[in-house]
């Protein structure tokens, strides 16, 4: 088993949107402001939600199952820059070329990485190859939706039908995983403008927690473990959190209510 599951947190690209929009003037709170608003022009006031190009990635978390090896962590530090974060994504898949696992990763993480690492200049041969440097990749690799080198779950266990989309926080919740712990994604931009980058790192690997909780069930599902190796795999997480020294990992412990097996 070697799989790499992984979730990103964005603020609104501020530097970004006053390069586009001439909005030189203005503090972030305002050209952010100004980015909301136009987005909901773009939605008749349905969503704020900013497009893809228009997010920095502020934090990328990570589950990692290698061998006897298990662990999360979020890349870099607090004081580490985006392009230090998306190069590490991509060293790793250059590295180890693992299996990745996400939930929405088709459609949000990767193409916000994407146009990231477009804008950075950051090379990733092993991720964006379709067989032509290694043929294994011509049928199965990380861009195509149907192949299974990247697993978006939610895409999958929805059939590829988007009515059929569900939130990870009640999917988790459902199988008896923690879910959200007192944060959401929405609550990202105030947080960071608050200083609290700590808190968003935490609450990404508490997302990357339950969406590789999800997966060892949908590798139960399709008969990839078995009842024991699922048991194995499941208390596997449950003695890392135990061993784990952060308070949020013992507090993602501690909401895990016995049922999520």
């Amino acid at each position: 088993m070697n799989v790499f599951v992984f979730d990103i947190e964005t603020v609104p690209d501020v530097a970004g949107a006053r390069r586009l929009w001439g909005l030189e003037d203005l503090d972030d709170d305002g050209v952010a402001a100004v980015m909301f608003s136009k987005r909901l022009q773009e939605t008749g006031g349905s969503s704020d939600f900013l497009r893809h190009h228009l997010h920095r990635v502020v934090a990328i978390s990570a589950v990692f199952r290698e061998g006897e090896r298990f662990n999360v962590w979020s890349l870099g530090d607090e004081q580490s820059p985006e392009d230090e974060l998306i190069r590490r994504f991509f060293e790793g898949i250059e590295r180890y070329s693992p299996t990745l696992v996400s939930w929405n990763g088709s459609g949000f993480d990767l193409p916000v990485l994407h146009y990231r690492a477009l804008l950075h200049g950051i090379s990733a041969p092993r991720y964006w190859d379709t067989g032509d440097d290694d043929r294994n990749f011509r049928y199965n690799n990380y861009l195509g939706r149907f192949h299974w080198r990247h697993i978006d779950l939610m895409d999958v266990l929805a059939a590829y039908q988007p009515r059929a989309f569900v939130p990870l926080d009640q999917m988790a919740s459902l199988l008896g995983f923690p879910g959200k712990m007192g944060m959401s994604g929405a609550d990202v931009w105030t947080q960071y403008r608050a200083g609290r980058l700590k808190d968003i790192r935490d609450y990404c690997e508490t997302d990357v927690l339950n969406t590789w909780l999800v997966y060892l069930r949908f590798e139960h599902l399709r008969g990839h473990l078995t009842d024991d190796a699922l048991a194995a795999e499941i208390e596997r997480v449950r003695a890392f959190l135990g061993e784990a020294q952060a308070p949020h990992l013992h507090s993602f412990l501690a909401h895990w209510d016995g049922t999520g097996q």
